[in-house]
């Protein structure tokens, strides 16, 4: 029975390198009394046997269904009308994203978006992707507005349950156990991505870091799992509470030990302005762009000394 369990999860994880666990026996001892009930109305420890754990049984498979539940061939029609209408920019990025995922060697990626870019359709269409492949790519933003945009998104405090007080622990790991159902979400998805990264603390990236090098049991860089972040550092930094500019600098995910393994993608054409030719959209994207950058103190120093 047990083999025939595990035949099952591999097929519906597609993770043939799966093996006989204790959540496995749990399915064969959840089985097992499931016939003990129907035939003679006994629970197993009744009958001189272990009972199962429950609660494990039902976490396990909520957690898997919430990530697979998706109809992988209106996904596969959702991509096909999608891709032709990426720009050459979006291109690029989907196609290096969606390697790196078919490779398996993990890595770590970044796509720097400005407002207007999007970001938003690029990361839906990786997602529509890998799902219609059957296969798990989990989706958590910083903040709860930008998780509502993508579909099964969730705050990354809420998904990886991540410390609180990550401003005060020098090596934080999130809060997920090697036999939790979350636990089997992350062993087995292909990608994690994370959007609106430039918002969160370096240290919950590091603690993801840890915590998935432990849960895969493997030391590489996030445990070998695929890891793609999307945002604009000339928006909202993270906010560490009575503290200078500096300690949130100190906080960016640039001043991070992990950003030395990031490959950067760039989108830099703002679909507004290309879709609906609007002039004013233009200069007020540029304007946009040039405090983000930091060239408007310094354009309008420049037109100070002219006059």
């Amino acid at each position: 029975m047990a083999e025939d369990i595990l035949h099952r999860v591999r097929s519906i994880t597609a993770n043939p390198e799966l093996e006989i666990c204790s959540e496995i026996y749990n399915e064969v001892l959840i089985c097992l009394e499931d016939l003990c009930v129907m035939m003679s109305g006994k629970m197993l420890n009744e009958l001189g046997m272990p009972a199962p754990n429950r609660p494990m049984h039902d976490a396990f498979n909520r957690e898997f269904e919430r990530e697979r539940q998706y109809d992988t061939n209106a996904l596969s029609q959702s991509v096909q009308n999608k891709v032709p209408l990426l720009n050459q920019q979006q291109k690029t990025a989907y196609d290096t994203i969606i390697k790196a995922v078919n490779d398996g060697n993990g890595g770590i990626f970044f796509i720097d978006a400005p407002g207007g870019t999007g970001k938003t359709f690029l990361i839906s269409l990786i997602l529509d992707t890998i799902r219609a492949q059957g296969q798990i790519a989990l989706a958590v933003a910083s903040s709860g507005i930008a998780a509502t945009l993508l579909e099964g998104g969730r705050t990354a405090h809420s998904a990886l349950k991540l410390p609180l007080n990550l401003q005060t622990i020098e090596e934080p790991t999130c809060n997920i156990t090697k036999t939790s159902a979350m636990a089997k979400v992350l062993q087995n998805c292909k990608i994690i991505i994370w959007d609106e990264c430039t918002m969160a603390h370096k240290r919950a990236l590091e603690a993801l870091d840890r915590t998935l090098r432990d849960l895969r049991s493997n030391q590489i860089l996030f445990g070998g799992a695929m890891i793609l972040l999307a945002g604009d550092f000339r928006q909202t930094l993270p906010v560490i509470p009575r503290s200078t500019a500096a300690d949130e600098i100190n906080a960016c995910l640039k001043a991070s030990i992990l950003w030395r393994y990031v490959k950067n993608l760039k989108l830099t054409t703002n679909m507004r302005v290309a879709l609906q030719n609007d002039i004013s959209a233009e200069v007020f994207s540029k304007g946009l762009l040039d405090i983000g950058n930091g060239r408007m103190l310094t354009l309008l120093l420049s037109s100070h000394f002219e006059c």
